[in-house]
């Protein structure tokens, strides 16, 4: 409890001396643009490194094996994408969001409130995944076992969430993301050689120890090859299918994820966003690395059954080896601190993410439904930050309330959705309208709309939400869609519905493509231009 409140009590400092340096829009939306590439690298590193990644990936691993590695290998590929593709080319077209990239060339009105919608809905998505990760932490933490307690915990992750954002904005968010950044490297650091030292830095016992101790009854072996979780006898092609569909959503899902997109705007050259995303790989690079022997060693040490025992989903994998492997080394005290280290890291995670994801969907609707479109850009800044302000508390309590409903569900399982509905609608929106010359405003309104409802309908038709112990809903059945993940779908959908809409439409503005074309490859004009 000591080292939880002593890291909320930092945090809530530098939010509160944010809140004193935030003056302007573009300090509340992009820290006044002031970050270095190394600063907005570690803080792109935090804040990807959510829930999902720490509490979610260790625990997939652990129940799993090697199919859950497979997330951690789609959630690093992923940033090549990203990289290549996305993020110089959005720091130089852009000014505080995605839509003003795609609002540049096209009708402004149509084009924000499709980007504004699906910002929001991918944005609740994945907080919804945090949420989760923070009632399985704490209930693990403080001894809370029933679902009142977690959902109680919930609340109060939520109301911590919604106090960052209201009040630090950019700054403040980005300085708890680069501490946390910092934090998480350390603690996961600390345990894996704490597990590496007990296995004499001897990666293959370790896996072997994994394998006998988590392994299926009778064939052990079979916990270090493909098939445990994806591609099983009894899934069959499904299960397969869904694998590919996994991976598609991951790759292709970081490039399109909002809360990503916005940190592009904190650095003031495209040079220091070519920077910030090298250093956000290499971090984000040597962590997964790290989940390998976290979600191992979980397996080795803990076991399958009272990791499952604890949480079914498998979130509380990594502090409880951090506690089993304090208490081996070093007797039952520093099996307790290392347990509340690694605990007060991990709600660190949730806090900062949970804080990026909130400034991203609360600055769309304010900077792009509020002003753009129901005011018709006559807003003023101050009038802007203030709603944006307000519409932080508003997503905020929708997400405590999704979050306490999806109790029970894996949260990097939770994120791999939210990748998908990214992929499907954001994407193909953005790289349309950085790539292609013909692509217009019909284009834009039907790939981010055609892919975000085809995502939606098939998450809430899929065995996700109805139709088993897992599901949201444990007791309905009303599963059409036989894959846990639709990005295998829902992700052409999107670029089909793009093309569609952009061939079916005879808009056409040439010399609007030939300005954005110079703007992303260079910067000119992006900095003073001011968007539809």
């Amino acid at each position: 409890m000591i080292l939880f409140l002593a890291f909320v009590a930092a945090t809530l400092a530098i939010t509160f001396w944010a809140s004193r340096q935030t003056k302007t829009a573009a300090d509340y939306y992009a820290g006044g643009r002031s970050f270095s590439g190394v600063q907005n690298g570690l803080a792109i590193g935090g804040d990807y490194m959510s829930a999902a990644s720490f509490l979610g990936i260790a625990g997939i691993i652990a129940l799993s094996g090697y199919d859950g590695f497979l997330y951690s290998i789609g959630f690093l590929v992923a940033w090549l994408v990203a990289l290549l593709l996305v993020a110089e080319l959005m720091r130089n077209s852009g000014k505080f969001t995605m839509a003003d990239v795609l609002a540049f060339r096209m009708s402004p009105r149509p084009v924000r409130t499709a980007a504004g919608v699906s910002t929001i809905v991918v944005s609740i998505f994945y907080l919804l995944a945090q949420m989760v990760g923070a009632g399985a932490l704490v209930g693990l933490l403080l001894g809370i076992t029933g679902e009142a307690g977690k959902a109680w915990t919930i609340v109060g992750v939520g109301a911590l969430m919604i106090v960052y954002v209201v009040f630090g904005g950019m700054k403040g968010t980005t300085w708890v993301q680069i501490v946390k950044a910092v934090l998480l490297m350390g603690g996961a650091a600390l345990v894996t050689l704490l597990v590496l030292g007990k296995y004499g830095f001897n990666l293959s016992a370790l896996l072997g120890q994994a394998a006998a101790t988590s392994g299926p009854p009778g064939n052990p072996g079979n916990f270090l090859i493909p098939g445990l979780k994806y591609g099983t006898e009894a899934q069959g092609l499904a299960g397969k299918i869904d694998l590919i569909s996994l991976g598609l959503a991951l790759v292709l899902g970081t490039a399109g994820l909002p809360h990503i997109l916005i940190r592009f705007y904190t650095v003031p050259t495209a040079k220091d966003a070519r920077k910030s995303v090298l250093w956000g790989i290499g971090i984000i690079g040597v962590f997964y690395l790290l989940t390998l022997v976290l979600g191992f060693g979980a397996a080795a040490l803990v076991g399958k059954a009272k990791i499952a025992a604890g949480d079914a989903a498998g979130n509380t994998a990594a502090p409880m080896l951090a506690q089993q492997i304090g208490q081996d080394m070093f007797g039952p005290v520093g099996g307790t601190i290392l347990l509340a280290l690694i605990g007060a890291v991990a709600f660190a995670t949730i806090l900062a993410v949970v804080a990026g994801l909130t400034l991203a969907s609360s600055s769309s609707f304010s900077h792009d439904l509020y002003a753009h479109v129901f005011k018709r850009g006559q807003a003023s800044e101050r009038q802007e930050v203030v709603v944006a302000r307000v519409s932080a508390f508003v997503i905020g309590a929708v997400a405590i309330g999704l979050g306490i409903l999806a109790q029970g569900q894996n949260v990097a399982f939770l994120v791999a959705l939210a990748f998908a509905v990214a992929a499907s609608g954001n994407l193909p929106a953005i790289l349309y309208s950085l790539f292609w010359k013909r692509f217009n405003t019909a284009g834009a309104v039907s790939a981010i709309y055609g892919g975000l409802v085809s995502a939606l309908l098939l998450v809430i038709f899929s065995p996700v939400v109805s139709g088993g112990p897992t599901a949201l809903f444990k007791t309905a059945d009303f599963v059409l869609f036989p894959l846990s993940n639709p990005g295998i779908v829902s992700i052409p959908l999107g670029f089909l519905c793009g093309w569609l809409g952009t061939i079916l439409s005879k808009e056409y503005n040439a010399a609007k493509y030939a300005e954005i074309e110079v703007r992303s490859l260079t910067g000119v004009g992006a900095e003073k231009a001011t968007p539809h």
